[in-house]
């Protein structure tokens, strides 16, 4: 499986030569105006390979003042390929036709690009001068929340896999992180192929990325429903979670079997930021990628809701999570109904590792079990075994992240998510949807 793997990510890195992402073609406008006098005007006019497939071309208009208008280039190239870590990192460049050499480029690098105290302005950004103006603070606070809703989609999808399942027979399964690392590496699995069959347009590979991602999630679902927790009917909720723990372990080992210890990164995609609003210098932004993966991650959430709500399907969940012998009595089959649970719970599970992948690039085999914690915390906070308030709980705890990263010490923001768990138990143990008392589960 190993070498299976390693000859489709080939297969991605072969495809990808002389193609671009839009994070390589913005550091490389980044440098366009430390190459050019202050007060300089830039207008960027075009954008294509240059002397050789692999190097980026740039062709930009510049007007200094008190000058004539001037047509520059600039090429640039990077380190890497295919899907390393470092595939986007700015190697050198040459400024119309000119190579910089080794120690401009280092200084040009590590005092401008790297670390300048302020960030260096991107020519080819909109200025916004016909935006919106809004006051500093909503334009902050809006900046943070647009920023919050790809995390929000995340943790509303896997809150609700927990949910789904617990409100079925109140057990926790704390494998789903773990399948949204699977479904991550199956999204990269899905775009090597999609590239490697040149079917390469952005859409077509997102869409096989999420149609491979959740395939392969359902069914490694439906094998631990059957080859796992089949046997462990009879079992308490104790022996469930610990079989659970061991399963994910088993899990995070097969993925790193498979991928290997490296992180396999995808290049970025409708990722250029639009602007929204302004706030004088501060612009509000939001990249089309963010938007979509949130409205599809949201819409996956409102999906299931509804389908638990008016389907016959949900109807027989809730009379087998209310009493299943006596939904049985009635022709309803216990053991069909959790098999489709469970294989809902692993398809949306394996739907927000696309949604984390597409977002932050990727996601290392390990990168589930931290996802999966939050996502109970959220599903806790909602009243588990409430799908809607697992939903609602992924909303709070991401604004509550992104709160916390802006007003407090970034590296706290996990202990304190894990905090808001502890007061939640001793202050409101059934969430938001549940009773203010530790009271026998309703659903």
């Amino acid at each position: 499986m190993r070498a299976l793997f390693t000859s489709i990510l080939l297969c991605l890195a072969l495809a990808s030569c002389g193609r671009f992402d839009t994070d390589q073609i913005r550091a490389c406008r980044l440098a366009i105006p430390a190459l050019n006098p202050t007060d300089t005007v830039i207008t960027i006019e075009g954008t294509g390979s240059g002397p050789r497939t692999d190097i980026l071309r740039i062709i930009y208009r510049t007007q200094a003042p008190g000058e004539q208008a001037r047509r520059r280039t600039i090429d640039c190239i990077f380190a890497g390929e295919g899907t390393t870590l470092q595939r986007g990192a700015l190697a050198g460049l040459a400024s119309d036709g000119v190579p910089m050499t080794d120690a401009s480029f280092l200084l040009l690098r590590r005092f401008y690009l790297e670390y300048k105290a302020d960030p260096p302005v991107d020519p080819g950004m909109s200025p916004g001068a016909d935006l919106i103006t809004v006051p500093p603070g909503l334009a902050y606070g809006l900046q943070q929340g647009l920023a919050a809703l790809p995390s929000a989609a995340i943790y509303a999808l896997l809150a609700s896999a927990y949910a789904l399942i617990y409100g079925l027979n109140g057990r926790i399964l704390l494998t789903f992180g773990e399948f949204s690392a699977l479904g991550a590496l199956a999204a990269v699995v899905g775009v090597a192929l999609t590239l490697s069959l040149s079917v390469s347009t952005p859409v077509s590979g997102l869409f096989i990325a999420f149609a491979v991602a959740i395939a392969v999630s359902a069914l490694h679902g439906f094998a631990m429903g059957r080859f796992v927790l089949r046997h462990l009917d009879k079992s308490n909720g104790q022996q469930v979670l610990i079989a659970t723990i061991g399963l994910a372990i088993a899990l995070s080992e097969y993925l790193r079997l498979a991928q290997g210890a490296e992180l396999r990164w995808l290049p970025p995609v409708f990722n250029e930021p639009l602007p929204l609003l302004r706030a004088e210098q501060f612009i509000v932004t939001a990249t089309p990628v963010s938007l979509a993966m949130a409205g599809l991650g949201f819409s996956a959430a409102t999906c299931l809701i509804l389908y638990l709500a008016r389907s016959s399907y949900g109807r027989a969940w809730r009379a087998v999570s209310d009493d299943a012998r006596t939904a049985s009595l009635f022709g309803v089959d216990p053991g069909a109904v959790h098999d489709r649970a469970l294989i809902i719970a692993c398809a949306i599970c394996g739907a927000a590792g696309v949604i984390v992948t597409v977002i932050y690039g990727g996601m290392g085999f390990s990168g589930g079990f931290t996802l999966g914690l939050k996502a109970l915390v959220a599903a806790v906070l909602g009243g588990i075994g409430s799908v809607p308030g697992a939903c609602l709980g992924g909303l709070v705890i991401a604004a509550f992240e992104v709160l916390w990263s802006a007003t407090m010490p970034l590296e706290q923001r996990d202990i304190a998510v894990y905090s808001l768990l502890a007061v939640t138990l001793i202050l409101r143990p059934g969430g938001f949807f549940g009773d203010g008392a530790l009271t026998p589960r309703q659903v």
